[in-house]
């Protein structure tokens, strides 16, 4: 069966679907990464606030979340259910998110902040370390951006 991308604000997703995605959020940042912290942060309901996933049939393989800040957009919350990496999901989740952040915003950068360990990872897609690595619940992070290309 084939992988799909999708996009959609919180309020346009159905029921199910935006379980299974905050159900894979919570598996990996929550139970697996040991990090207790409250996943389901209010921030999936801003204004501009929009989530991609990629599914097969039904199951939801992957997820990140997309935000419009004034001066800058950014992606957050990337997660891949275990069964599901090495694949190239995520990878082509990121594609999608950066363009279509570009199309909105070409001339505003992109920021994440990435778990140290993926910082090369986020750098196939143009992101660079753009600070001082900080702890996040226990797991180093580094702050990242994407500026125009």
């Amino acid at each position: 069966m084939a992988v799909t991308v999708h996009r959609a604000p919180v309020a346009d997703i159905a029921p199910l679907t935006l379980y299974r995605i905050l159900w894979l959020r919570i598996s990996v940042f929550v139970v697996e990464q040991g990090a207790a912290y409250p996943e389901i942060d209010g921030r999936d309901i801003e204004p501009g606030a929009e989530l991609m996933w990629a599914s097969e049939g039904d199951e939801v393989l992957a997820t990140l979340r997309l935000l419009r800040e004034s001066s800058h957009s950014r992606i957050g919350r990337v997660a891949t259910a275990p069964h599901a990496r090495g694949r190239g999901i995520a990878a082509e989740l990121m594609r999608a998110a950066v363009g279509r952040l570009e199309v909105e915003m070409p001339r505003g950068p992109i920021l994440l902040d990435a778990q140290a360990h993926l910082a090369e990872w986020y750098g196939r897609f143009g992101f660079i370390v753009a600070g001082a690595a900080f702890s996040e619940d226990g797991i180093p992070h580094v702050p990242m951006r994407r500026d125009e290309v």
